[in-house]
């Protein structure tokens, strides 16, 4: 089966740099082909075996080319290939920067009498259908060149699991929320063992207070749920280009219930998932 990988994304995000890590890694590719070319290269090189792998850097900013990148895309999937589209996209005031230290232009500059904020903000809204019906999206901002070829190989690897880096923590409330969460759940509503005082000295560490937190058929409930949640959750955030992924896990002070919830959760995850780490943060505070 051929495989046939759209790129395409805002102006400055990195698709040249894309393209040649593709280049590198055996995919044949096109930069900027009209849209209304896909189908005649697609049967010129349909009978050839010298072209298994194919990228196509696709400009689909002019009026009226989605709908016909969006047929040519649906027409491939329906027939021998494997399609997807990556879309690159980037924070507007890091494409500001980038512009500034290259000096291009931008291709929408002179639309809006050479303000490039503008002319970036206009061209994202036009690229919006596309972000939407891409198979991943890549928001550069924050990444190097390695960076960007190492997310590249994960998504052409086709393995998840070892794209997103998942970190879950317990805290107190009492201490404050960790400023760098994600994703913060409060178990405040479960028994507390700090009320039972053989527990009290101890922490969700030990077997007796995690079996203790465990005993109720309230804490077993939200562990499946929340795993369940987050099971529907991380591949919807490694499409839009998340990495990296902070699970908060909140009781009273830090000790019990929370450390107790953040263990059983961290080794659901690492039955599923290649980058797990858990730490307590407030675990030794009194």
């Amino acid at each position: 089966m051929k495989e046939i990988i759209f790129l395409t994304g805002v102006s400055g995000a990195g698709k040249s740099t894309a393209m040649n890590f593709m280049e590198d890694n055996g995919y044949y590719c096109i930069d900027n082909m009209p849209t209304e070319l896909i189908p005649i290269f697609i049967e010129l090189i349909e009978k050839s075996d010298s072209y298994d792998k194919i990228a196509i850097v696709a400009d689909v900013r002019a009026s009226g080319v989605f709908q016909a990148f969006k047929d040519a895309v649906e027409n491939l999937k329906g027939e021998e290939y494997k399609v997807s589209i990556i879309y690159l996209d980037i924070k507007t005031h890091v494409a500001l920067q980038r512009y500034k230290l290259t000096r291009r232009k931008h291709p929408y500059a002179d639309k809006f009498s050479g303000n490039t904020e503008e002319a970036l903000e206009y061209e994202k809204e036009v690229l919006k259908p596309i972000r939407q019906n891409a198979d991943y999206v890549i928001d550069t901002s924050d990444f190097s060149t390695q960076q960007l070829r190492t997310r590249l190989t994960q998504i052409l690897l086709g393995d998840d699991t070892k794209v997103m880096n998942i970190n879950v923590m317990s805290f107190g409330f009492k201490h404050g929320i960790p400023t760098d969460a994600d994703f913060v759940l409060d178990v405040r509503c479960l028994p507390n063992p700090y009320w039972i005082e053989e527990l009290r000295s101890k922490t969700g560490l030990d077997k007796e207070v995690y079996d203790y937190v465990f005993s109720f058929k309230e804490a077993n409930v939200l562990l499946d749920k929340l795993k369940n949640l987050l099971d529907f959750l991380n591949p919807l955030y490694i499409k839009e280009g998340k990495s990296q992924l902070v699970i908060a896990i909140g009781c009273t002070g830090g000790n019990h219930r929370s450390v107790a919830i953040a263990r059983a959760l961290a080794q659901y995850f690492r039955e599923n998932w290649d980058n797990v780490s858990v730490n307590h943060r407030d675990i030794d505070r009194k």
